[in-house]
């Protein structure tokens, strides 16, 4: 409800934004953020630690299993330690060591070299979405300045009609009406103002987070995005994603790490050797003995063993081939959807710049013309100057939507900025 009370605290608001604005008035440049994200965002540190612990898991999977060492004493009799005077009294003491069926090291030294793969892709997969998403909320608050200075340069339009009201009014030409329902608009576009400037702290606090910064750390103005072409068809850029995609490349990972279990699960067949030395200390008259052993494992529950084994690898790498076609339909997908996005954004934004932006102007500024002299009816000026608003708010709405849709495809494609950032790196 609009009491002068609640007029006063916007205007007062409106004060402390500008204040604020002045104070944090230096450009903010999408590059910046943008390195800074990639340096500090939690999930990409996360990301990039679980990439670094993947590839220490390498040569572990390639590494012989730990030797085993045995000492021990064996005595004659219960009654007293015999050792030097009986024969089988002796201190013992044996090393032993396995070594797997010949092929199965470097099975599992591929199976981790591919999951370290996947997890790396999926490091950068993580990098390109946090890409994208320091983008759309730059774009976002963008718009929301832009949308806060379309308000303020409609109020001073709104004011335009209200003293042509007042004038109108006090001349006896108009009702008060007429005045009362100006001033209602101006100030309902004042409110919409005050949305606005909550929506920026809300962008600001959700932008510093992806940046890894406290949420109140202050932030500038955008600037506002240069428009770029798309440089390529909607078939290439699918068959880009295909060939650049991380989420992709990981799912590929997967597949041959699975195809390497598979290979490992067969080589479970065959039989491990431990080989075990040792030897055994006598004093007196009797000699120092020594032995060599080895020791095979037999595969004899195969059939509830090895082959369960085999099946379940099968099964893992059935599961991995089908992850990834099912990724590369939701990625297609994905680009068409931003794709026809982007179509939309470009033909409205030319419908708006071209055709209704400029009609509209030219229809208000001709109402209000004549709602001074009498001959057009308040109801008639307002509207107009609404649809002018409403178009203005369109179309740089539909702006933010073509740039935040290319900001999609490129994070999908693995596109140039992500290549460049990480090239600076």
């Amino acid at each position: 409800m609009w009491t002068p009370v609640n007029f006063i605290k916007i205007i007062a608001g409106g004060l402390f934004f500008c204040l604020s604005s002045a104070v944090f008035a230096q450009e903010l440049k999408l590059n910046d953020l943008i390195e800074e994200a990639l340096k500090n965002n939690p999930e990409i540190l996360a990301a990039q630690a679980r990439a670094e612990a993947a590839k220490y898991k390498i040569p572990q999977a390639k590494s012989l299993p730990d030797p085993m060492v045995m000492f021990g004493y064996q005595n004659e009799g219960w009654d007293r330690y015999t050792y030097g005077e009986m024969q089988d009294a002796q201190w013992m003491f044996s090393a032993s060591q396995m070594f797997p069926f010949p092929g199965k090291r470097s099975l599992k030294e591929t199976m981790a070299a591919k999951d370290a793969e996947s997890i790396n892709a999926s490091y950068a997969a993580t990098q390109l979405k946090t890409i994208a998403k320091v983008k759309e909320l730059y774009f976002d608050l963008f718009l929301t300045y832009k949308n806060i200075d379309l308000t303020r340069n409609k109020t001073s339009l709104f004011s335009r009609i209200e003293e042509a009201a007042l004038a109108r009014y006090s001349s006896g030409m108009a009702p008060q009406q007429e005045v009362i329902m100006a001033q209602t608009e101006k100030y309902m576009v004042i409110e919409k103002e005050e949305m606005f400037k909550q929506k920026i702290q809300a962008l600001e606090a959700m932008l510093n987070s992806t940046l890894g910064r406290g949420s109140n750390t202050p932030l500038g103005r955008p600037v506002e995005p240069v428009s770029v072409a798309l440089p390529a068809t909607l078939d290439e850029l699918i068959e880009k994603a295909y060939t650049n995609s991380p989420e992709i490349k990981a799912r590929e990972k997967m597949i041959s790490g699975a195809e390497a279990k598979v290979e490992l699960a067969k080589k479970e067949y065959y039989p491990d050797f431990t080989i075990n030395a040792g030897v055994s200390k006598r004093q007196g008259m009797f000699e120092d003995m020594w032995y060599v052993t080895n020791t095979i494992n037999i595969p004899l529950y195969f059939r509830s063993k090895q082959r369960q084994g085999v099946f379940e690898a099968q099964a893992s790498l059935s599961e991995a081939q089908s992850e990834c076609e099912s990724i590369k339909l939701m990625i297609a997908s994905a680009i068409r959807d931003n794709y026809s996005m982007f179509k939309a954004a470009e033909k409205l934004t030319e419908l708006y710049q071209s055709a209704l932006i400029p009609k509209t102007y030219q229809g208000f500024e001709s109402a209000i013309a004549g709602y001074v002299t009498g001959k057009v009816e308040a109801i008639t000026t307002i509207s107009r100057l609404k649809s002018l608003f409403d178009y203005e708010l369109l179309y740089w709405g539909q702006v933010i939507e073509r740039e935040k849709a290319i900001a999609r495809i490129e994070a999908i494609t693995g596109g140039a900025d992500f290549i460049t950032a990480m090239g600076e790196k």
